[in-house]
């Protein structure tokens, strides 16, 4: 159980991510550079991370996004495994989870694809002693995206952490008249854009999982409004 929810905060400062892969196969739709556009694209990442703060399943919100964007036919989050990656659990996180030294936590990293672009990368740390059998053999043996594979357990989602890793506006810039009227050409969108970490509970608040997502420039993949 968490008893401190503030003290789990800190499990921030302690996860270490690997850097999402850009997308290199496929080239993302253009952007122009003005200010309306910065508008735009800002009010997306914002509404964005609304909707994946107010469900607890982040794969089921990005099947929605993807649909709604119409970024890939049929509009559906695949995960891809990625193999041969361990990382083992620090302090923090056994006691943000509840667990002692010795008591098994598995790691999973898998990249959520719609189509053929990843729209988010999700490290995840969990108590495989928590899941059922049938869960653990499904997160072992295939690709199935954590969320979509444990959602039987009607888990709730604690975010611990949100950081907007790109900005399009600059700071200051109600402030800056020429922030408005400069810029051309195409909008250049950093690879990664936005950061969640959360732990997932079951609905008796016991803790089972930590999870760090990075969602990617593949989230604003489609001509812009």
């Amino acid at each position: 159980m968490i008893h401190d929810i503030g003290r789990a905060v800190s499990l921030c400062a302690t996860l270490m991510v690997s850097p999402v892969p850009a997308l290199a196969a496929e080239t993302l739709p253009a952007w122009t550079d003005d200010f309306t556009s910065r508008i735009k694209a800002l009010a997306l990442l914002q509404t964005l991370n609304a909707d994946l703060l107010s469900h607890d399943s982040a794969t089921l919100t990005l099947d929605r996004w993807c649909e709604k964007h119409r970024l890939a036919s049929p509009a559906l989050i695949v995960a891809e495994l990625v193999h041969e990656v361990d990382k083992a659990p620090t302090t923090e996180q056994r006691h943000v989870l509840g667990v002692g030294d010795s008591e098994p936590v598995k790691y999973r990293r898998v990249r959520l694809r719609c189509g053929s672009r990843v729209l988010s990368e999700a490290d995840n740390w969990y108590v495989p002693a928590r899941l059922t059998p049938d869960m653990n053999r499904v997160l072992t043996t295939t690709d199935t995206a954590f969320g979509r594979a444990v959602q039987a357990l009607h888990f709730q989602r604690h975010t611990l952490s949100v950081a907007l890793l790109w900005s399009p506006l600059p700071e200051g810039w109600e402030m800056d008249g020429a922030a408005k009227t400069k810029g051309a050409g195409p909008l250049h969108i950093p690879s990664q854009l936005l950061e969640h970490r959360a732990v997932l509970m079951l609905p008796d608040g016991t803790p089972f999982s930590t999870v760090v997502e990075t969602y990617t420039d593949a989230v604003l993949a489609f001509p812009q409004p």
